[in-house]
Formats: C-alpha cells, sequence, structure tokens
C-alpha cells in the first residue's frame, strides 16, 4: 500500500473504516470508498489531514476524523504533531498535484471578521415609521404611553396604509400587525393592564432621532409633548399646558375627568393651566370650562354608609362581614391589610375607586352571542360536532380561545364603531354568565392534582356573577368510581354551598349541548331588550376590579356593569402580570390539600414567600427535635382555630412545612 500511495498511514485508516461500513451494510460505504479512492490517487504527501480535504471525496467531516486519529496516533507513539499547511483552494486530480506540491507552507488564513448588523431603519411611510414617529410624540423621559386607539390615530398620518382595514381583500393583515416587528427589535414595549398602553424603548428613541433628522432636519431634543396631535381635542389640551409662575395659575378638573359620573369618594387630581390661558379661549369654550367647575363641586362627599371593600380574591358575600382583630404590629385589620395588598409599597394602591363616565349601550343595540372554547371537542377527529349540533339548534356559536372558563355569552354591538368612539377596543361586551364543562373523568382528574381549585379560585376573581358548573357522565370503571366517589361529591357539595356555583349535571354531551342551546335562548330575552352600562377600560386594574365591581353592585344592584371582552380576557389570563400576591397563592396551592380560602389565610399572616421562609428559619433556630416541631406546628398554630374551610389541621401544616421549611 505505501508504493502505491504517498500517504499510507491515511489510507490505511479510511480503508479500515470502509471495511466497517461494508459490515454493517451502510450507507457511509459509499462515501468511504470515494475517499479512499481519492486518497490511493493523490501521490502529493499531506503534512496533515486538513490537506486531505482539497481532494474530491473528502470534506469537513471526514478531514476532522482523520485529524482525530492522528492525534491519538502521535500521542501513541510519542511523535510531534504536524503543523498544519494552508488548505489549497482547488480541488485536487491528476492534472493539478504538481502545482499543489509547490505552494510554500504558512499558517492558515485568519477568518474573515463578522460583519457588523446593520441598524434598523423603517420605510419611509410604512407601518413601522408610522408608529415611531407617532410615539415619539411623547416625552422621552414620561413614564406614560399610547393606546392602541390613540396611537392608530397619531400614526394613520404618516403612513399610507391602513391600519384597521387591509389594501387586499384577500388578506388580514394591516399595518398595525407591524408593531410586533418593532416589539421584536426591542424597539418598542408594551405595559399596562387590561388596557395596554406603548412606548418607545432608547433603541426606538435612537431610530426616532435618525428619522427626524432625515425628514426635517432638526431634532427638539426635549421632544413634542403628546398632545401635539393632529386631533382638536389634542390640540386644546396642549394650548392648556403653557408654562406660567405659579401666580398666575389656577385649578382646572381634567376635561376627561370632570364630566364623568362620580363614583368615588375623593376629589380626582388636578392640574395646573395658565390664568392668561383663560382671555384666549372662545365664548363657548370658556363656558365649558365653567361647567366643568360648576360639576366638580357637585362630586358627592364620602359616604359613612357605604360597605367596606372586599378582599380581592374573597367571595362577594363576605363583603358585610366585620373585619378581624386589629394587627398588632400595624393597627390595621387583617382584611384590609388584604385588600390593600400584602406587599408594603402596595398598601395604598387601590385605597380609593376610581371616578368614571359608564358608557351607555342602548336596548336593541346589541345582539347576545354564545363564545365557545375551540379546545371544547368531542373528540380529536370530530372537533366542529359541538358547533354543528349547536347550529342546527338556532345558535351559531363564535368559536374562539378562552383565557378562563369553557363557554360564555357576549353582547355584540351592532354598530362596530360604537366602542371605538369611546375609545374601547372591539364590539363585544362580556356578559354576567359563565360555563364551565367538567366531564366526569376531567373531574376527577382536576380534583387529584389541584386544577379544579385553582379553576374555581380564578372563575372568582373574575367578577362573573353568575358561573355553572356542567357535569357531563362518562362511563368509568367501577373500581375507580367506588375509590373516588365520596371525593366527586364533597367537590360538587363545596362547589354549590361554598362558591355559590350552579352545578347542572347532564348524561352526556348531547344533553349539553342543549341546556347552551337553552341558556342562549333564555340570556336573549334577557338581555337584548335591555341595556347595559360598560365600565371604561381606562378605570380597571387588576387589583381594583373587583372592588369596584362590589361596590357598583351594592350601590346599584338594579344597573347591570359589565367590561369589554379584551379587558376581561386581560384581567382573567394566568400569566398576563401576576401579581406578587398571586404567585404566592398558586405556589401554596400546589400543596395537596391546600385550598384558594386556606392559602388566603397564610398570605394574610405572611404576606410575601420571604417571609414565610423566614418565619420557619426563625422556629428552626433552635435546632433539634423541638425546632422541627415548632416548623411542623407554625401554620397550625395560625389557622388551626378558624372554620370549617380555612381551618388548616397538624398534618396538612407538617406537609406545608415539609415544602417550605425542609422539615
Amino acid at each position: 500500500m505505501s508504493a502505491e500511495c504517498a500517504n499510507p498511514l491515511l489510507l490505511g485508516w479510511i480503508k479500515e473504516w470502509l471495511d466497517q461500513a461494508k459490515e454493517r451494510n451502510t450507507k457511509g460505504a459509499i462515501v468511504y470508498k470515494k475517499a479512499y479512492e481519492s486518497m490511493k490517487a493523490c501521490p502529493m504527501t499531506l503534512s496533515h489531514p486538513f490537506e486531505a480535504k482539497a481532494l474530491a471525496g473528502i470534506g469537513e467531516k471526514l478531514s476532522d476524523r482523520l485529524t482525530e486519529r492522528l492525534q491519538a496516533h502521535c500521542a501513541e507513539n510519542g511523535l510531534p504533531m504536524p503543523k498544519l499547511r494552508r488548505k489549497s483552494r482547488k480541488r485536487l486530480s491528476g492534472e493539478n498535484v504538481q502545482d499543489a506540491e509547490a505552494e510554500a507552507e504558512v499558517e492558515e488564513a485568519p477568518t474573515k471578521k463578522p460583519r457588523k448588523a446593520k441598524a434598523y431603519v423603517p420605510t419611509l411611510r410604512s407601518g413601522p415609521y408610522a408608529l415611531i414617529l407617532a410615539l415619539s410624540t411623547l416625552r422621552e423621559d414620561s413614564s406614560d404611553g399610547l393606546t392602541k386607539p390613540r396611537l392608530i390615530e397619531l400614526a394613520q398620518e404618516h403612513c399610507d396604509s391602513s391600519f384597521s382595514a387591509p389594501i387586499d381583500t384577500t388578506k388580514f393583515h394591516t399595518a398595525w400587525n407591524s408593531h410586533k416587528t418593532l416589539m421584536d427589535k426591542d424597539l418598542v414595549y408594551s405595559f399596562g393592564r387590561p388596557q395596554k398602553k406603548y412606548a418607545l424603548t432608547d433603541g426606538g428613541w435612537e431610530v426616532a432621532r435618525k428619522i427626524k433628522r432625515t425628514t426635517d432636519g432638526t431634532l427638539d431634543d426635549t421632544n413634542t409633548s403628546h398632545e401635539q396631535g393632529s386631533s382638536k381635542s389634542a390640540q386644546r389640551d396642549s394650548t392648556s399646558r403653557r408654562t406660567v409662575t405659579p401666580a398666575q395659575t389656577v385649578d382646572l378638573e381634567d376635561e376627561d375627568i370632570i364630566t364623568q359620573v362620580p363614583f368615588q369618594k375623593t376629589l380626582p387630581k388636578t392640574r395646573r393651566i395658565p390664568a392668561e390661558g383663560l382671555a384666549t379661549l372662545t365664548t363657548e369654550q370658556l363656558k365649558a370650562e365653567l361647567d366643568r367647575r360648576e360639576a366638580a363641586s357637585k362630586i358627592s362627599q364620602p359616604n359613612p354608609a357605604e360597605p367596606e371593600f372586599v378582599p380581592i380574591l374573597s367571595s362577594p358575600r363576605e363583603s358585610s362581614r366585620k373585619p378581624r382583630t386589629l394587627d398588632k404590629k400595624n393597627g390595621q385589620s387583617m382584611s384590609a391589610a388584604l385588600a390593600s395588598g400584602p406587599i408594603s409599597n402596595e398598601s395604598t394602591l387601590e385605597s380609593q375607586q376610581p371616578t368614571f363616565q359608564p358608557v351607555h349601550i342602548a336596548a336593541g343595540a346589541f345582539t347576545v352571542e354564545l363564545v365557545l372554547d375551540n379546545r371544547e371537542v368531542r373528540s380529536r377527529t370530530d372537533r366542529d360536532y359541538i358547533a354543528s349540533e349547536l347550529t342546527k339548534r338556532g345558535v351559531s356559536p363564535i368559536t374562539r380561545s378562552l383565557e378562563l372558563g369553557d363557554a360564555l355569552w357576549i353582547a355584540k354591538i351592532k354598530d362596530p364603531t360604537l366602542l371605538s368612539r369611546h375609545g374601547e377596543e372591539g364590539d363585544e361586551i362580556v356578559l354576567d354568565w359563565i360555563v364551565e364543562r367538567k366531564r366526569l373523568d376531567d373531574l376527577i382528574y382536576s380534583i387529584k392534582d389541584g386544577r379544579f381549585h385553582e379553576q374555581k379560585w380564578r372563575l372568582r376573581r373574575s367578577g362573573v356573577k353568575n358561573v355553572v358548573y356542567v357535569i357531563e357522565s362518562f362511563s368509568m370503571q367501577e373500581e375507580t368510581m367506588q375509590k373516588y366517589h365520596e371525593a366527586l361529591e364533597s367537590s360538587i357539595a363545596s362547589t354549590q354551598v361554598i362558591d355559590g356555583y350552579f352545578v347542572k349535571k347532564t348524561l352526556k354531551l348531547d344533553d349539553t349541548i342543549r341546556y347552551l342551546a337553552r341558556m342562549t335562548m333564555m340570556l336573549k330575552r334577557l338581555y337584548e331588550f335591555s341595556p347595559l352600562w360598560l365600565i371604561p377600560t381606562t378605570s380597571l386594574s387588576p387589583t381594583a376590579y373587583l372592588p369596584l365591581l362590589t361596590s357598583l353592585r351594592t350601590t346599584n344592584p338594579v344597573i347591570s356593569y359589565h367590561v369589554t371582552f379584551s379587558s376581561f380576557s386581560s384581567l382573567a389570563s394566568k400569566s398576563d402580570s401576576l401579581t406578587l400576591r398571586d404567585v404566592f397563592l398558586k405556589m401554596l396551592m400546589c400543596t395537596r390539600g391546600l385550598t384558594a380560602d386556606k392559602a388566603i389565610e397564610i398570605q394574610k399572616v405572611w404576606s410575601t414567600p420571604r417571609q414565610f421562609v423566614e418565619a420557619f428559619e426563625a422556629c428552626g433556630a433552635e435546632g433539634g427535635e423541638k425546632g422541627m416541631n415548632k416548623k411542623m406546628d407554625l401554620v397550625w398554630s395560625v389557622a388551626g382555630t378558624l372554620v370549617a374551610k380555612r381551618k388548616i389541621g397538624k398534618t396538612l401544616s407538617a406537609k406545608i412545612a415539609e415544602v417550605w421549611g425542609e422539615v
């Protein structure tokens, strides 16, 4: 072999791999055979296996394998590893081998420097271009943002495409979809819940400056204010923000607040405007301002008889209970502490209800529609059975993904622009009815893994007044039914008695479909001939939503208050802006047997996970068996004497200590 080939060592290794591939009857035999013939025909001595890449049939992977084999060979025999020569740019063959031998031995050429990524530059009058210019109307040091309707209003004049309707009728995307590109490139970020607001990041402000330098040639470093938009209302706002001395200012209520019906106990925030600005107003504007001042003076005084706000995670029925014993540390009741938030810097976050003007939806201006969760199917192969059967019964459901529940009812506004004229998104309002469907086997599994209690907890937080649990029978093994019979009966009874939810039992899926059809017809007769009152999204927040609903329903039981579908989905989302309080409660409820009510009792005493862990560490400071017993009885000593549904026994307390106290 050495007489025929200039590289017998490399050729021998390739021949060895070729024989192994033939024995295994793998496709690699074809590759090794081609590499073997190419190496055998090469008359040039290769100083390094890396140079074999120039031969036909030998690539990167095979040359690396030859290099590893050569390194092992040199290590075994105490030989130095050959230096690497520059790889040939041409693939060697019989004709050009002589020229390749004449090349000088040099080090391998340095790798090329990676190309620097170009800065993102949006196309002139495109969607991203218009959005960046619209967001740049905010002050750079402002913590506020623009809502979607306001952002679209300001951006439309800078864009050739529409933000509301696609240019091509065969497509569904509008210029608004380009905001995802800006968020992916970290030029725009969103915040707020349930109403999202958008603002520029530091990188977005850099792009905005470049755009302004290119288009205008100048840039105002202080940025124009948000009120310098194209609408007349924005122009009027900008007029009222001139800089004056303190002696020339007067208090004037904000235009968006002073015209609203007051639902809070305190006066809204005021702003300072120049007194000289009153002289520049027209007669109509001056009259409007005087009317606003008169309305401000009529805001109601605090009503001592008004009931206190209920805790966010508690049932509305418990709002009439007397406050618990005062906490000696801070002098406030435990229930008040829970309502105001467990974290010290959030203690006064939602102590006041917002003032707002509810949007009135006249009777007959909407239709009641059933919305089904698209994950509710008969089987994997028959996903449209429920929707098709409902259609046969005269109900055409809307199928989409729901954040909470398996079915709910909405009021579909006939005029699609009605809510947008009031600053709201979409044309759908959620009604006070929601259905959670549980097949018998699914109910057993949800009880075992804790989903059943977690879903009831989320339903309670949703603010929906009428919750219906549909329990659907399902054929199961008799042994399984006997094992979980008591757990099923107990869970169903607690859902009715403790949670106050209506439970409807059906024998099969067709019975559930008929029930949903009858419910839809009933709700059409109940709602379509009555007006609705919509709470503006700007007045909603995750922590104040339930107290606000409870107060409104208590003071105005005849009027039905609702929220838009987008706001409801945001508030009911599992992962959208979870607070520390929510995360802590969900962590506690991961322990088997620890329900939402019991978790709330723990959270009332230890506001955060850190406080809870530190309490266990303090108990274990003594060490030994005494410290361990203190850990196991820590939670029981606090919640061991409460009522049945909130009581935590010694067994459950010990189980909690195993998780949190590392007993």
